[in-house]
């Protein structure tokens, strides 16, 4: 078990490390922040003493050493459009993200659970055959989607809920059914595939054949066993979100940590955009981690290797 243990660590630590790279690269693909900084009629003089005091005049390698130092310390600079510390500035946003991704979790949910159990109850009839069509229709369209469609429809045409904004539960609706639908068209798919096999096994035939109520037996026993795998996948699926969250902030004015993010890029705010990134790079590695060992806990044969 601890060789197993310090496997997943060690490739979660290259993960991120080899993500940290790949941030870093990207971000200053954008363009030179301090020309942005500058007013129009800056001096060369006064261009290159604002890049030498935010070390942008080294080479990229050592701007790379100095950003993975400082990380390590939970330093990721100094926002340069918010002047203030990039770290801080994520995590006063970071709240927000988390309280849309529970939201669209508790959605997917909602939606994938009952649909499908449902689908595999009434395998090939009609219910199954929604419940199929709801799933390709869920992973088929992307988040930006869905969310415009929302809001042309509960926003503008209809009037029940508010299109943007941050405070009250019916702003947290229509982003969380946004962010929500992908995961729940795959979890639904994990729900039916868990439910056909336990339908299928010797003990509920057993029950069935001693007379136990079928929605007992279906919503209590079945459910309880299929929703093994449904629930060691919960963390992938709260990772991954977060970082669908970012487009979802940007169309709903959520001031989470992906609209800043967002921001930061048209900014070219380097500190911001890198902490935010590898925050949420973070997050999903480590989410991937705790599956990974929850495997191991589970099948004695992961762990050894087998």
């Amino acid at each position: 078990m601890t060789r197993f243990l310090l496997s997943r660590v060690a490739q979660s630590a290259i993960s991120i490390l080899g993500a940290s790279v790949i941030i870093f690269v990207i971000s200053r693909l954008s363009g030179d922040p301090v020309l942005q900084m500058t007013p129009i009629d800056a001096t060369p003089e006064m261009i290159a003493n604002l890049r030498a005091r935010l070390g942008l005049d080294l080479p990229l390698w050592r701007q790379y050493l100095v950003f993975l130092g400082d990380a390590l310390q939970g330093d990721f600079g100094q926002s340069y459009r918010w002047e203030m510390p990039a770290a801080q500035l994520i995590l006063d946003r970071a709240p927000a993200t988390l309280l849309l991704a529970a939201a669209a979790l508790g959605v997917s949910l909602a939606i994938a659970v009952p649909v499908g159990v449902l689908s595999a109850v009434h395998r090939g009839g009609w219910i199954d055959r929604v419940g199929r069509a709801i799933a390709v229709l869920g992973q088929a369209m992307p988040h930006f989607w869905i969310g415009l469609l929302l809001i042309l429809l509960f926003s503008i045409r209809l009037g029940w809920l508010p299109a943007v904004g941050y405070g009250s539960p019916s702003n947290l609706i229509l982003p969380a059914i946004a962010l929500g639908w992908y995961p729940a068209a795959a979890q639904m798919r994990v729900v039916r595939s868990a439910m056909l096999d336990v339908l299928d096994s010797e003990y509920i035939r057993v029950g069935r054949a001693m007379g136990v109520p079928p929605r007992l037996l279906i919503w209590k026993y079945a459910l309880r066993n299929a929703a093994a795998p449904l629930a060691t996948l919960m963390g992938v699926y709260f990772a991954g979100m977060i970082g669908g969250a970012f487009v979802v902030e940007v169309i709903f004015a959520w001031p989470g940590v992906g609209r800043t993010v967002v921001e930061a890029v048209f900014s070219r705010d380097f500190p911001v955009v890198q902490a935010g990134v590898l925050l949420s790079a973070v997050i999903f590695v480590l989410s991937n981690l705790a599956v990974d060992l929850s495997y191991g806990l589970i099948d004695p044969r992961i762990r050894d290797g087998r």
